[in-house]
Order: C-alpha cells, then structure tokens, then sequence
C-alpha cells in the first residue's frame, strides 16, 4: 500500500547517487574528470540521465557522493542542478569525500560512502532511499520500483536486467524464484551462472537499490563494523541481505521508459 493515501511514495524518497568512480575504461575521456561528469550529448553529462530519472519520477530530495577529480562534475551540479527549494520540501547535497569518520579514511566503498553520510541523510528524514550509480545511460520511472518494494515487503529491491552469459562477469549475478525473491547473489563471478531455462542469459543487477531508510541505517552500520568487509553493496550488503533478509529483484522492462514504439530496454 501507499503511504498516504494516494500521494506518491517518490515524496517519501531520498535518491543517493554514487558519483565518485573513475571509470578507467573510458581511458583519456576520464583523465581529467570523473565519469559521471563526462559530457554527453552536447553539453550534458551522464550523471544527468541518474539524476532527470529521479526529477521525473517525483523525488525531489537528491544527494551525490563524490570523489575522483570532481571539480568538473561539481561545477556542472552547482551550475545545472541550483533549482530545488527548501521551502517546497526539496533539497541537493553534493557531498565529497571529506573524511567525516576517519582523518585517514576517503569513501572506501560504495556503502562506505553512504554510511559516512549518515547523519546528514537521517536528518531528512526520509522513509526510502534509492542508491543509484551515477555513471549508467538509461530511463526509468523509480516510482514502479518504490511501490513494488512496499508492497512486497521486501528489505531490498534490486534493480535487474538479463544480459547475455558472455558479457556478464562485469556485474553481480542473481537466482531468483517465482516470486522474485533473490536466492542468491554472486558479484563478479567468472562464470556467470545462466538463467534457468535460458543457458545463454544471466540475470544482472543494475547496481540500483530500494531500501527503507532505518534498515539501510542499520546494515550500514553493522557492515561498517565489520573488518573482514569491503564495505561495498554488490560484494558485501547485498549479499547479506539475501542469506538473513528479503531481497526482492525488479524488472527493468518493468520500469523502463522507452522512446515510441520501441519494445526494447535500453541501459
């Protein structure tokens, strides 16, 4: 069920957009800024696809966590982003590696750089977060993803998509059963395990997640506890959550906004 009445869960959503790799595969593109920041398009960049995503889907709380030669993709934020307003309950945090739990410590991980954000992000006071990567080229209404999460029950929901087996080791692999419950979660493996009944697909995850604010809090603080942890959602909290919690996988055909008439789901 919704929260209240028939307003959007978007309201009740903070997306966290994670915008501090360095995308070393785009060689000399990303010499001197961050891939997010890589222009696209004109004068875009790619960390606007993330970002009109969330915009479009009715969140109007965003923050994003920077790090790697980020004056590029701050300047484009400060510059193209200025528009959301506190008194309409809206709000931008830009949010670079400062050092806000450790002197010798940077974001260390992707779940890192949310739990060093903690204090700022349960000052908002939000009921969802969203995780987002803020290098990926795609359109999709969060608005789908946030109600399936709620009415699923889930501790997470997953973003997915099925990829062709050859091309799958790049990305954190998933069993899922009927109902979409993820039973298990594999991060990078060399042999991408295939889906059922399909030997040359895997089912991928996006790297985009639903959690319910307190439990994502918790998990964060529980994995940042944890000295054998790399701190990372695709090698660490996922994974945990899928042995001791409810992590429910969603279709991006399912949310996908496509152009015309074009059945296919482009990311």
């Amino acid at each position: 069920m919704r929260s209240v009445g028939n307003e959007p869960l978007s309201r009740y959503a903070l997306a966290f957009v994670l915008a501090g790799g360095r995308g070393s595969r785009l060689q000399e593109l990303t010499d001197k800024r961050a891939k997010p920041a890589v222009y696209f398009g004109g004068k875009s960049r790619i960390i606007d696809f993330a970002l009109s995503n969330a915009v479009n889907s009715g969140i109007r709380r965003i923050a994003v966590a920077t790090q790697y030669k980020a004056h590029s993709l701050i300047r484009h934020l400060q510059g193209g982003w200025n528009f959301f307003r506190p008194e309409r309950n809206e709000s931008f945090d830009i949010l670079p590696a400062s050092q806000r739990v450790s002197e010798t410590m940077w974001y260390v991980g992707t779940a890192d750089a949310v739990y060093q954000n903690i204090d700022i992000l349960e000052a908002h006071g939000t009921k969802y977060i969203l995780v987002l990567a803020g290098d990926h080229v795609y359109k999709m209404d969060y608005e789908i993803m946030l109600k399936q999460h709620v009415e699923s029950g889930a501790d997470v929901t997953v973003g997915c998509l099925e990829m062709p087996r050859a091309e799958s080791s790049a990305f954190g692999i998933m069993h899922i059963d009927d109902t979409g419950l993820i039973q298990s979660f594999l991060e990078k493996p060399a042999d991408p395990p295939p889906m059922p009944g399909k030997p040359d697909k895997s089912l991928a995850s996006m790297g985009i997640y639903v959690f319910n604010s307190e439990f994502l809090f918790d998990e964060l603080r529980r994995d940042a506890a944890d000295p054998n942890s790399a701190h990372d959602f695709g090698k660490d909290i996922i994974p945990y959550i899928v042995k001791h919690g409810r992590a429910i996988a969603h279709q991006f055909n399912d949310s996908c906004v496509r152009s015309g008439d074009d059945p296919r789901s482009y990311w």
